[in-house]
């Protein structure tokens, strides 16, 4: 059917309730050793062999933990009494999967320390009576000591975060990125200079951390470490991913002036804009001058001109205003641009940004431009590094500040922005014969910081470029719809966030009898030029490309929807994106669950359709629903921090179309979408899922649950109806360990319309959160915004599902139990 009917826009449908998660079991105790008495006195040498904090005049030690093989660390007790646990790692990664932790300890905390693992050796708990029986009492602390394998003081290593391989060499100084308590910067930045350190100015500001860079060699840094304290982390300070030049085609001037002949740039009271974080834009050319002002090119660091020298910005311009001008000059037909620009040049014209942080670098240049306009702004950065690679999809300090200024809580400006990222390109040099899908997914073609950032939109490429010249003696190496090969994948599939979001045009490669495979111009697309009227276009490919259309698109649907939260608009537009029949083509002929990890990894949601994006139909609508929710609150009984509400949306819905569909199968998917604010210190403590300031979830009803029992199903507060519970099947396609990670959240069923017409009951609901703190909580309570998404797809089975859920809201509105936007 016709998508021509603007989507259904609806706010305060949700209604709170209470709430309280049902809780699953415990962690397991580690075993019992085998003695005792030598335990506890081989951890009371290595205690002794310590340094001794008030003779040596030092603030602490940073000690390294190790578990005992195969036992997990107790990480509670060692976050607690006067010992800060900076850094964890679980024991995937060890040949005898042991465990390691990184804490920092006072004085007071090595005493502490000590005096449990001597009640440990002596003393046992009381014991107690259960069922009857009396269970004896264990040794003290026995949960903590038996974890614990070894006790040492802790070298420059055990604070580094990022890749072993990108450990400073012994000799010679080197940058070093470090992670500072807030309480202690002044302190460091003000003795660390007597110690041989150089403090950098920038600044980088966390909710547990300040970033700074300093130059130093190994040994002095130790030294200024130990005697000054303060220091949460080490790592490695991020360079950029160099950009390739394209093939330069010289085309004639005519060619831009008969496109710019049926070129319309019409006004708009509120147009929206790309803001392109890249190399800076040539105003000289023809097709960008109309969209570009000359007040709106700007650059991160003053000192730098806002010209573009190297033409990677200019391209990406180009493509954001018209996507590939290949089709735009091989018609006749008017075009029609909506977008506008905005430049903010993000790299100098020479070399990098090795003494900077790029976080910092990044706000900066958020800073500029939003200092002189309040827009409707797209921020779209195709600048990546591989310096922080192998991440694995855990934050880094500069994915990390990517999602601060999403969220709103970093910049001039303390509102939520939307941002996109490309996902970084392959070496094709690396490539040699077989599939180039492996080596797509090599875990060294892993995607480059920041597109790992929860909030942003990373996007890669995919390619339906695959026509070459008759008699080239070279093929196209990847098929049409399917990955280009200039596209990174995740190396991860579970715990962090599906990424890439989505897949657009990038390019591909021609393969020949001898590798590697190359880039070729009829594999690309083409773009504007940043030296016309010398050269008018040139060839643009990769994920940088595939960003560009992507900000395009966002940008125009956008405009569609002007009152949307830029939450939403993510949401919206992710949530329209599929999978290729190529891409599909990879798994089997009747997937699990789990068989959708590589597509998500590859693809991530697949290739976005504007037209489904910006428009419903008579037999496929999509319902948006914006909100509030207060996650967290304090105990009137305890004072202590809980889970304060859920939100339940009884959503307008299709019921009497759907009877009548009867057996037809039609298909609901369901996209949540917030925006976290970011705290890097929880993830490098093992909190993985305490990242986000709040993290969120959505339940569907089952067909067999009203309200009461859907409710008492998800949560403890809820009455609890008699008879047993619904034991049917949820159906979702991609299950929670795809569909709960992140702040995006998409999943979808495919089920009997009759079935759907019952299920029309979506709770909203908080899971744990950094935010989910007592200490946190002692003032007013932060309510945070999302977005749900409800779309409904008959697919090719004509229904006025549309007309139906609008007579229905348009009876909400009247009644003003709903607000229509």
């Amino acid at each position: 059917m016709a998508r021509n009917l603007r989507h259904i826009h609806l706010r305060n449908l949700g209604k709170p309730h209470p709430f309280q998660a049902k809780g699953g079991g415990g962690s397991k105790s580690p075993s019992d050793v085998l003695n005792r008495a030598a335990h506890a006195q081989a951890l009371l040498q290595a205690i002794d062999a310590l340094p001794d904090i008030k003779k040596s005049d030092l603030p602490g030690v940073y000690l390294e933990v190790k578990s005992r093989p195969n036992e997990r660390l107790k990480r509670e007790s060692l976050d607690a009494s006067n010992l800060t646990l900076l850094h964890y790692e679980d024991g995937s990664r060890s040949d005898t999967n042991q465990e390691s932790a990184t804490v920092f300890a006072t004085a007071k905390g090595v005493e502490k320390l000590r005096k449990k693992v001597g009640e440990f050796q002596h003393e046992n708990t009381k014991d107690r009576v259960k069922d009857g029986e009396v269970i004896p009492g264990r040794p003290k602390n026995a949960d903590l000591v038996q974890s614990v394998a070894a006790i040492t003081e802790a070298g420059l290593r055990a604070l580094w975060r990022s890749p072993d391989v990108k450990f400073p060499a012994e000799n010679g100084s080197s940058n070093w990125e470090i992670w500072l308590d807030p309480s202690e910067v002044d302190s460091f930045t003000q003795s660390a200079p007597e110690y041989g350190v150089m403090i950098g100015e920038e600044r980088l500001s966390f909710p547990e951390d300040v970033v700074i860079i300093v130059h130093s060699t190994r040994v002095a840094l130790a030294n200024a470490i130990r005697r000054i304290g303060g220091v949460r982390a080490l790592a490695a300070p991020t360079v950029t991913a160099e950009f390739f030049d394209g093939m330069n085609v010289q085309e004639q001037a005519q060619w831009v002036d008969e496109l710019l002949q049926r070129t319309e740039f019409p006004p708009h009271p509120n147009p929206g804009y790309v803001t392109l974080m890249d190399t800076g834009v040539s105003r000289a050319h023809p097709l960008i001058e109309p969209a570009l002002d000359a007040a709106d090119r700007h650059a991160a660091n003053p000192a730098w001109s806002v010209e573009d020298t190297t033409g990677h910005g200019t391209q990406m311009a180009g493509l954001a205003l018209f996507g590939d001008l290949t089709p735009n000059l091989s018609q006749a037909n008017p075009v029609r641009v909506g977008n506008r620009l905005e430049s903010v040049k993000l790299l100098p014209d020479a070399g990098a940004n090795p003494h900077h942080l790029l976080g910092a670098v990044t706000r900066n240049a958020v800073d500029t431009v939003e200092q002189n306009n309040l827009r409707r702004r797209t921020f779209t950065m195709t600048t990546t590094t591989s310096e922080d690679s192998p991440h694995d999809g855990a934050p880094t300090s500069w994915s990390s500040e990517l999602d601060q200024l999403a969220s709103g809580v970093s910049g001039m400006t303390n509102e939520p922005r939307l941002m996109l990222v490309s996902a970084g390109n392959t070496d094709n040099f690396s490539f040699a014969a077989g599939d180039y899908l492996n080596r797509c997914d090599h875990e060294d073609n892993e995607i480059e910081s920041p597109a790992q950032a929860w909030n942003a939109v990373s996007v890669g490429a995919y390619t339906e470029k695959t026509q070459l010249p008759n008699g080239e003696p070279a093929t196209p190496l990847a098929p049409f719809g399917d990955l280009s090969p200039a596209s990174r994948t995740a190396s991860w599939s579970s715990t962090w966030p599906l990424k890439p979001d989505v897949v657009l045009e990038g390019g591909n490669w021609a393969a020949s009898a001898y590798p590697p495979p190359m880039r070729h111009g009829w594999l690309s697309m083409l773009s504007t030029h940043h030296n016309y009227p010398l050269r008018s276009f040139t060839f643009t490919y990769d994920t940088s490309a595939a960003t560009a259309l992507a900000a395009k698109g966002i940008s125009e649907l956008w405009s569609e929807y002007p009152s949307l939260w830029p939450e939403t608009v993510r949401g919206l537009y992710v949530s329209s994106a599929r999978w290729t029949p190529q891409m599909m083509s990879h798994l089997p002929a009747e997937p699990n669950k789990g068989d959708y990890a590589t597509l998500f990894q590859r693809y991530g949601y697949g290739v976005p359709d504007l037209n489904r994006a910006r428009r419903s139909a008579s037999n496929a609508l999509t319902l948006i629903v914006e909100d509030t929710i207060t996650p967290y609150g304090l105990s009137e009984k305890t004072g202590g921090d809980i889970n304060n509400e859920m939100k339940l949306f009884a959503l307008p819905w299709p019921i009497e179309q759907l009877r009548t569909l009867g057996n037809t199968e039609v298909t609901l998917r369901v996209t949540l979408s917030t925006f976290i604010a970011p705290n890097p210190s929880e993830a490098s403590r093992g909190s993985k899922y305490r990242y986000a300031s709040h993290n969120l979830r959505f339940k569907l009803n089952r067909a067999d649950e009203n309200a009461q029992r859907f409710m008492a199903r998800i949560s403890k507060l809820a009455e609890q109806p008699d008879g047993p519970q619904s034991a049917e099947e949820d159906l979702w396609d991609y299950g929670r360990n795809r569909r709960d990670v992140g702040s995006l959240h998409i999943d979808q069923l495919t089920c009997k319309a009759s079935d759907l017409a019952r299920r029309n009951l979506i709770a909203v609901h908080p899971v744990s959160g950094w935010w989910k703190s007592k200490t946190l909580l002692q003032g007013e309570l932060p309510t945070v915004r999302y977005a749900l998404i409800v779309e409904i797809d008959a697919e090719e089975v004509q229904a006025e599902l549309f007309a139906e859920v609008q007579a229905v809201v348009d009876a909400l509105v009247s009644a003003q139990a709903v607000v229509a936007v």
